[in-house]
């Protein structure tokens, strides 16, 4: 199925015309429980391009010799990645431009034994081929993401995305407060946030993300619109951005004149899902897996930036590449946004001791599409 795509944009030239050689794809799986109470897998797509003319730069991915373009497949379903497992090899192989090998996808299957168990996950595993390629073309030719794109990385502040667990407490905010003071949070409240949690959260100061989830649909943290837990969240945390509220009779009127604290995750998947929004936005969070292309989130970055929209960016409980990916990505274009990019190590059952803290110092990115930072 072809992306609709908008005029290309300067990100996107940067990179489009980058020569690509593909000699071979594997891929390995990776799971890790998590302190949402499950077991998160995903995939890495490696794909070998042919060696290089000059001697690797320190710090690339390479595999006997020849470089190595890596991108996390983060369907959200074990499922996905079980049959995925199942699959031979993709046969990629060829010479191309990085624009040439997008469009080419355009005409693969990416799940050949069997649909995604949901159709998002098409974008996440277009993205994971696609971030691969990327990261190759750029280590191909001796650059960096941030070179190409003309971008100088900054220190990157990032919020911790938790649940407060079943039944809610403050047990985990208080560890994490504990052991890392001053951290920032993206919070998913539900309808068993009674008045006395919700105080308590708020008195930490800490939280500047609310994620309502009220636009999921098929999903285990699906959540339905509740007028009297929106009003309570609305008076308790004046500050705090209010991510995909669902608009009902009910719950619209309370956003009125407060538009600007509502921000959007779930549909964004290009510029066109932004224009299609009830009112033009003044955050948008960036999942980049969820465009499925490169051009599709550098075109609704710029379009974003164009606008004065601020922008932050989204984590998916990656176990790989994927999470430097993201952290980069912010890092060039919305670092001092509530990231929600934190070390995976915040994602774990238990908090442990010894994480890097926000902000994160800038990256060197020195080669390909990676974070390298001695953190």
């Amino acid at each position: 199925m072809p992306y609709l795509v908008y005029p290309m944009s300067d990100l996107f030239d940067a990179v489009a015309d980058l020569p690509l050689s593909i000699e071979s794809a594997e891929r390995t799986r990776r799971e890790r429980d998590t302190s949402s109470g499950f077991l998160r897998v995903t995939t890495t797509f490696h794909l070998t391009g042919s060696e290089p003319e000059e001697p690797e730069t320190a710090g690339s991915a390479s595999h006997g010799g020849k470089h190595v373009g890596r991108g996390e497949d983060v369907s959200y379903d074990t499922a996905d990645h079980d049959a995925l497992a199942d699959a031979p090899s993709f046969d990629f192989a060829g010479e191309y431009t990085f624009a040439e090998f997008s469009a080419y996808l355009d005409d693969v299957d990416l799940f050949p034994t069997k649909p995604p168990e949901r159709e998002t996950a098409r974008h996440y595993r277009r993205w994971a081929v696609e971030s691969a390629a990327l990261d190759l073309a750029l280590r191909q030719n001796d650059l960096s993401l941030a070179s190409a794109v003309g971008r100088d990385p900054e220190s990157l502040r990032f919020v911790v995305s938790t649940r407060l667990g079943d039944p809610p407490t403050t047990d985990r905010l208080e560890a994490i407060l504990d052991t890392y003071p001053g951290t920032e949070f993206k919070l998913d409240p539900t309808p068993e946030w009674e008045s006395g949690l919700i105080d308590a959260v708020a008195a930490t100061d800490a939280v500047r993300i609310l994620d309502l989830k009220g636009l999921y649909e098929g999903t285990e943290v699906d959540a339905e619109p509740d007028p009297t837990l929106y009003e309570r969240l609305l008076d308790a945390f004046s500050d705090a951005v209010f991510e995909d509220p669902a608009f009902t009779d009910e719950t619209r009127p309370l956003f009125d004149g407060a538009e600007g604290r509502v921000s959007w995750d779930y549909p964004i998947t290009g510029v066109e899902s932004v224009e299609a929004l009830p009112f033009e936005p003044e955050w948008l969070n960036v999942k980049p897996s969820r465009f499925g292309t490169v051009e599709s989130l550098f075109e609704t970055i710029e379009w974003a930036e164009a606008r004065d929209i601020d922008l932050y960016g989204g984590g998916q409980f990656e176990l790989g590449v994927g999470r430097d990916h993201i952290q980069l990505l912010a890092s060039l274009f919305y670092p001092d946004g509530p990231n929600d990019v934190a070390p995976g190590g915040y994602n774990d059952p238990d908090v442990a001791a010894g994480l890097p803290r926000s902000p994160l110092d800038a990256p060197r990115n020195e080669l390909g599409f990676g974070w390298d930072s001695a953190r």
